[in-house]
């Protein structure tokens, strides 16, 4: 029987107290995540953004989140969610 992985994801925020909040959140809910630097192939803008595996990320979008990206590969992502 074979399990179905997680989706790896990279969320990026407006703000960087959007992050800090948003990892809050995740912790709070048991879902393993890290804070690093925004890859520059996914934006020129400095600051962070939060990492993290999960299977259904519709379920846990907030109002922080400025974009999303679903990673596809080690060098590959697909942007998956953006604020309009």
């Amino acid at each position: 029987m074979f399990l179905e992985q997680a989706n790896k994801y990279i969320v990026l925020f407006f703000t960087h107290s959007g992050a800090v909040k948003y990892r809050r959140f995740l912790n709070k809910n048991n879902i393993d995540n890290e804070m690093m630097p925004v890859p520059r192939r996914l934006s020129s803008s400095c600051g962070v953004c939060i990492s993290f595996c999960y299977d259904d990320i519709s379920s846990i979008i907030t109002t922080d989140i400025e974009k999303i990206f679903k990673e596809l590969d080690d060098s590959k992502f697909e942007e998956i969610y953006t604020t309009n």
